[in-house]
């Protein structure tokens, strides 16, 4: 990299991102996800249905949709909460030089709950298929996702944006190109910027570097729970808020007697 210009932090923000998208148990099965997350609540029909199109398509109610939302965010909370470095990333922090396993796990958290609100509000798959590396697409809405997680106006207009266009498609799939080429990567650059500059401020100079003297430490929990909770529902509220997550979108809307 050449010297710290401000697209630089942007940079640090991607590898960031992209070695806790590595991380093992990060990434969500989305069939698995939803599998287990509407068991409860709807038919095998019904499930079958939200998992070939989406919850929305399938007619599942908004407030089941809350309830498995609101369950996905505590189970994360509480694991982020009692995070330690004891099973340290292999290999990952050597990407990013100087930053604690802990601040890596802490972003896999926050890309798994990203990943299953995504699923329970309807959005399609997020990773290629079995891709090892993250390919540009899914970095770019993993972005957006976390700028409205940290806060960024921006993000929200771009996570509405894609939403918009994922909702004009026939077949429910990531607009990839939107995303890496088109209207949409300008937003995404800006957001991993805003992201890059977020997390220089608050997680590596201030947060959790301060509670961390050595990485072998505990996280502190009261900080995780903070930081985490708000955040994740600052995401849950914009997705629900989207046309995408209600079921009057379909085509066919097949509401299961």
């Amino acid at each position: 990299s050449k010297g710290s210009t401000v697209p630089d932090r942007g940079i640090k923000a991607m590898q960031l991102l992209n070695t806790a998208a590595k991380a093992p148990g990060v990434r969500i099965d989305r069939t698995a996800y939803l599998q287990s997350a509407l068991k409860r609540y709807c038919t095998e029909t019904q499930i079958e249905q939200a998992i070939a199109t989406s919850p929305a398509e399938a007619g599942v109610p908004s407030t089941v949709i809350k309830s498995v939302a609101d369950a996905s965010i505590n189970f994360e909370t509480a694991k982020v909460t009692a995070l330690s470095t004891a099973s340290g990333i292999p290999g990952g922090i050597a990407l990013i030089g100087t930053v604690p396993a802990d601040v890596v796990q802490y972003f896999g958290h926050m890309l798994r709950i990203t990943q299953k609100l995504a699923y329970i509000y309807s959005w399609p798959d997020l990773f290629e298929q079995d891709g090892e590396e993250l390919d540009d697409g899914t970095q770019g809405i993993l972005t957006l996702f976390l700028g409205v997680m940290f806060g960024a106006q921006i993000a929200q207009s771009g996570v509405a944006k894609v939403s918009q266009l994922i909702a004009a498609q026939a077949l429910k799939q990531l607009p990839r190109q939107a995303l890496t080429k088109g209207i949409i990567y300008p937003l995404v650059k800006r957001v991993a910027s805003y992201l890059g500059a977020r997390m220089t401020t608050q997680i590596f100079a201030g947060g959790v570097a301060k509670v961390i003297p050595i990485v072998g430490a505990i996280l502190s929990g009261g900080l995780s729970f903070g930081t985490f909770l708000p955040m994740a529902k600052r995401l849950q509220k914009h997705l629900a808020s989207l046309e995408l997550t209600q079921p009057r979108f379909t085509e066919t809307n097949t509401q299961p007697k």
